[in-house]
């Protein structure tokens, strides 16, 4: 059965879609078969990804390893059971659909409180979750008190992890490795990044979760999307040689992928 790796918080803007997208990439140019859900029904930015990207090969007459993206598929309302959400049926229909042909199945969440989010985090093998650098982000996760040192207590998204991982512990399943990356790093203000780590790691320990690097700030990523590209791609479409920003980034595309700690998986980029 496929691992099922969720992208999640309830904060946009912490670059979901793009840790979603190089992810999915990522495996997917490691030999691994990725199918992939977009659970913001409106916005839907991955499934935007993955169609510029289509595009964008097809022009180009280029084929590169890109991950499957799925539609929720419709349900018909006389075939739900009594109470039944139709919500939790599609979804079920789509992980039913995929995880018996996929290694794995990458669900990127809304920045959002929904239904369809809430049952996705109960379906994680792995959970991840993108935090901006900054104290605004870390409330997602635990309120603290006006000096950034003494945690207060858990917010309304940690409750909801909590609660996924009773549901599986309910049904037997293996316990969700949560993994909440620091994204969008920037190379000033040193001293919140100190405070910011420190109380990252206290959290960790408090309420179970492991913290891994993201992403630094970089004009790079909003030049991809329209494309559809990931950092791995660029040698593919012709970049002679990567300029040194785009070197690190790499660097830690790899460093991210490898501290996921995925099955099966070994790092060879």
């Amino acid at each position: 059965m496929a691992h099922i790796i969720v992208v999640g918080n309830e904060k946009g803007g912490a670059g979901k879609s793009t840790v979603s997208m190089h992810v999915a990439t990522a495996l997917s140019r490691m030999g691994h078969k990725v199918s992939t859900l977009d659970l913001d029904l409106r916005q839907k930015t991955l499934g935007r990804y993955v169609s510029n990207r289509e595009t964008f090969l097809k022009k180009q007459d280029l084929t590169l390893p890109t991950p499957e993206y799925s539609e929720l598929p419709e349900v018909d309302k006389d075939r739900l059971q009594p109470g039944e959400n139709p919500y939790d049926h599609r979804l079920s229909a789509a992980i039913s659909d995929l995880e018996t042909r996929s290694d794995f199945v990458l669900i990127d969440c809304p920045g959002s409180h929904t239904r369809l989010s809430q049952v996705a985090h109960s379906l994680a093998d792995t959970l991840i979750t993108p935090l901006n650098d900054s104290f605004i982000d870390f409330d997602l996760l635990a309120h603290i008190d006006n000096d950034g040192e003494r945690i207060l207590g858990p917010s309304v998204y940690s409750e909801m992890v909590w609660n996924a991982r009773q549901l599986r512990a309910q049904a037997g399943l293996k316990p969700i490795d949560w993994v909440v990356l620091r994204n969008r790093l920037g190379a000033q203000q040193m001293v919140n990044k100190a405070k910011m780590e420190k109380a990252l790691e206290r959290l960790s320990k408090r309420i179970g979760f492991r913290v891994i690097p993201g992403f630094n700030e970089r004009v790079i990523f909003r030049e991809l999307f329209p494309r559809g590209l990931t950092l791995l791609d660029l040698k593919d479409i012709g970049v002679q040689q990567l300029n040194i920003s785009n070197v690190a980034a790499r660097q830690e595309l790899r460093d991210l992928i490898k501290a996921l700690n995925l099955p099966g998986v070994t790092v060879d980029f």
